[in-house]
């Protein structure tokens, strides 16, 4: 299936012709998987089908380009680009129409994701990394129209900083940053908020990013005029072409189903671009959509007849079938019987593909049939278990699921018997859900050696005398001691470097270690975190600032369908190990609250959420994180910069733990679980409450996610028998997260003597200055007062009402 550009500056006319038609033979491959997998669809045998055809030509001219080393980070259309440089068979193709849930058979997602969605494997079966460079790439594909672009900068960058950082180990990685990440979007795409974002972040960092933008004319079913100013986004665009003393990009335009045209002009694009480090788009116009977006519409609603006959007389493949023709390489007459071998091939290629989906779970139906039908046999209850059984065996194309119902649903017939045949029932179904669910569910965070929750914690040391330094100065001198360690690690944001961020908590460090290890960003959230992730993905050891936590809400959604992800919908097969890092809780005015943790937590599962409640606990968790695989948000305590801790002596070495909390003061009459910054007010109630005989025992939470993994928080409340969470998020948001895993995970209710209460914020934002906090999120006197509550409920005469 692969295609390879014959590299040689003159060719004979048998070697040209030989190349030309291993290229038509391709298109014409791609297209009949297009044609008869929306037919699998309309038949039910697969569940949605989104496909490149019109897109072939242009894709096989990108991949004579493309090089081992090289990136493509693109939409759902780019299927002919991955047979042509040999990462997509016939047989994967419809292993993820199928959704094959075998990572061998279908490689991209193992049925994670719908048919479309492209990826390479970066990691081997153990999670650990390939060699990159002896490979041609391609990062996972997400859904979000544009979601694609942020990662692409990032991709791209890497190479920048392959070529310019010295001492980086780049053997896997890497030769000499001549790698160029390729990107893919349609047209109607580029009218998203997060193309231009990142055209112009690549345009700025001058960064080698080629970027093919596919024009069929239409979004769905919305025409350009709708989607466009002047219908023509290179016309727009033409403001970013680089001049002679004015860097920006090298602009082409091509019409789609010109061959020999495509071929140049990608040839002439890889070579600015990978010569020169420069972003290069690639504007591939008058395409065509033969069957329309998807199998969920027919495109002859929308487009007039004038239309439908243009794309059939311009359709790629029928253009160079003509051009092929005209030319004298092939007649009529040898193309027809190329074309008949591939359909064959085809039909083949998807019959291989279905039995190797269904055979397993054919064969595991056939052990639940003989389960039901051994229980049937000794239960007086025969009759209804034999229907459940006949119609799984009536299935002609059994799902898990439908096994799983029937022999469930048979438990339900026989829970007042006592037989062998049933308890083998029971473990069968418990054993079928241990082997079937990891399936669906594994890789949600890195299952390698290098995992989080395999880093020990590394206490922080002090001298007799150690200083008492600002919170900042102990993450500076973390931060210095991590670029000195790590080559790999660079940090970006805005204003994170030439002042050392707005907390100076990276003072100096742009001028000790390089600015494009310390560099400042433009004022652009989505596009600092697809940096990081590209980069991540390529190697690197990326910190992404995000200036304050309330403008996370800009990158929520890369940070929620991408990064978060990127394990579990390869199935471990590829990784990127961001670290984001943010400062909330506490400010003042709606604008800078940061408390938005309720959204972050359910959005964001698959990334580590941390809390410290100062900075110490903060740079330890760096520390742990940059000897792990896994991506993370880090919020650190914007009202803690200037609050004295002393420095340890250990800097760079001592490590916070992940998932596991801190009790920060014993107590024996209830337990307040809380973190970040309002563990401070947490404390001082706590002092207050002694005072009127009350002990409280203060944990600090430390992780969100993952919560708690010791539960040593039950132990606590088995201690106490009294519970609240304190939270300067609104009411159901982080402390209802909080109550569930205590309640339901660790099973604390068995243990409470009181209702479990949680004191949060109010539901709106904090209004402008010191007593805007005061009456929006909880105080001091809440916190006392609240707890105080649950004591004279308990016992009113020893704790009288207050008010």
């Amino acid at each position: 299936m692969k295609t390879d550009p014959n590299t040689k500056t003159e060719i004979t006319f048998d070697d040209f012709k030989t190349e030309v038609l291993s290229d038509y033979k391709l298109a014409v491959t791609s297209r009949e998987c297009s044609l008869l997998g929306r037919r699998e669809v309309l038949t039910g045998k697969a569940k949605f089908g989104i496909f490149g055809d019109g897109k072939e030509i242009p894709q096989i001219a990108w991949a004579k380009a493309f090089r081992n080393g090289d990136f493509r980070s693109g939409y759902y259309r780019d299927q002919t680009f991955m047979m042509a440089i040999g990462e997509l068979t016939i047989e994967q193709f419809f292993a993820g129409l199928y959704a094959n849930t075998d990572i061998k058979e279908e490689p991209m997602s193992a049925g994670r994701q719908m048919g479309g969605h492209f990826a390479t494997h970066s990691l081997d079966e153990n999670g650990q990394w390939k060699n990159l460079t002896e490979q041609k790439n391609s990062s996972s594909d997400i859904s979000p129209t544009a979601g694609q672009m942020p990662r692409l900068l990032g991709l791209a960058q890497a190479s920048k900083i392959y070529r310019e950082v010295k001492g980086i180990d780049t053997a896997m990685f890497s030769k000499e940053g001549n790698e160029i990440a390729w990107g893919t979007i349609g047209n109607a795409s580029t009218s998203e908020g997060l193309f231009f974002e990142t055209i112009n972040a690549a345009g700025v960092l001058q960064v080698p990013m080629v970027i093919s933008i596919w024009d069929d004319n239409y979004g769905i079913s919305v025409h350009a005029r709708h989607q466009t100013t002047k219908e023509n986004i290179s016309e727009i665009l033409k403001g970013f072409q680089r001049e002679e003393d004015q860097k920006g990009y090298e602009i082409f335009r091509v019409d789609g189903w010109n061959y020999p045209q495509l071929i140049d002009t990608y040839q002439r694009a890889a070579k600015i671009s990978r010569n020169e480090h420069v972003p290069v788009m690639i504007h591939v116009q008058e395409l065509t959509q033969p069957q329309g977006h998807s199998t969920s519409g027919s495109h002859e609603r929308y487009k007039n007849k004038e239309r439908l006959a243009w794309e059939a007389e311009y359709d790629c493949n029928v253009q160079m079938r003509l051009w092929i023709i005209e030319n004298n390489i092939a007649t009529d007459e040898e193309l027809t019987a190329i074309e008949r071998t591939i359909k064959k091939a085809v039909r083949e290629g998807k019959k291989a593909a279905w039995a190797a989906c269904i055979n397993p779970i054919i064969a595991e139906r056939k052990e639940a049939l003989s389960m039901l039908e051994q229980l049937a046999a000794s239960s007086p209850n025969a009759v209804f278990i034999t229907k459940l059984k006949n119609e799984l065996e009536g299935f002609d194309e059994p799902l898990r699921r439908n096994i799983l119902t029937a022999t469930r649903k048979a438990l339900r017939y026989v829970v007042s018997e006592s037989s062998s045949e049933k308890t083998a029932l029971q473990n069968w179904i418990t054993n079928y859900i241990n082997t079937i669910q990891p399936k669906y569910s594994s890789h949600l965070h890195s299952e390698s050696q290098k995992s989080a929750f395999n880093q020990s914690e590394v206490i922080p040391t002090y001298d007799a005398n150690a200083e008492e330094v600002d919170g900042r100065v102990v993450l500076r001198e973390n931060f210095d001691a991590i670029f000195s360690n790590y080559p790999e690690a660079l940090i970006f944001g805005e204003d994170a470097g030439y002042i050392g961020d707005v907390n100076q908590g990276l003072e100096g460090l742009q001028e000790k270690h390089g600015e494009l290890r310390v560099s400042d960003t433009g004022i652009r959230e989505a596009t600092i975190i697809g940096q990081g992730i590209g980069m991540a993905m390529r190697g690197l050891r990326p910190i992404a600032e995000i200036q304050y936590l309330d403008y996370i809400m800009y990158a929520i959604q890369i940070m929620s369908d991408d990064l978060a992800t990127v394990q579990y919908r390869t199935k471990g097969r590829q990784k990127a190990p961001l670290i984001v890092r943010t400062r909330g809780h506490r400010l003042e005015g709606i604008w800078h609250s940061g408390s938005q943790m309720g959204g972050v937590l359910n959005l964001i599962r698959g990334i580590h959420v941390l809390v410290p409640r100062n900075m110490t606990k903060a740079a330890g968790f760096y520390n742990t994180l940059l000897d792990s695989d896994e991506p993370a948000l880090v919020v650190e305590c914007l009202n803690g910069y200037r609050l004295k801790e002393k420095l340890p002596n250990n800097i760079g070495e001592f490590k916070t733990p992940i998932g596991v909390v801190e009790t920060i003061r014993e107590g024996d009459d209830i337990t307040l679980i809380s973190y970040g910054s309002t563990l401070r007010l947490v404390e001082k109630a706590a002092k207050e409450l002694q005072v009127v005989g009350i002990d409280a025992e203060i944990i600090d939470v430390q992780s969100l996610l993952p919560f708690d993994l010791n539960h040593d928080i039950v132990k606590s409340i088995a201690k106490t028998n009294r519970v609240m969470v304190i939270d300067e998020d609104v009411k159901g948001g982080a402390s209802a997260y909080i109550l569930n895993e205590i309640l339901n995970t660790q099973d604390a209710f068995q243990y409470l003597d009181s209702a479990p209460k949680t004191l949060a914020a109010k539901p709106h934002r904090p209004a402008y200055g010191t007593d805007g906090d005061y009456f929006s999120k909880p105080s001091a006197e809440d916190i006392f007062e609240a707890i105080y509550d649950v004591m004279h409920e308990l016992s009113p005469a020893d704790y009288p009402k207050l008010r």
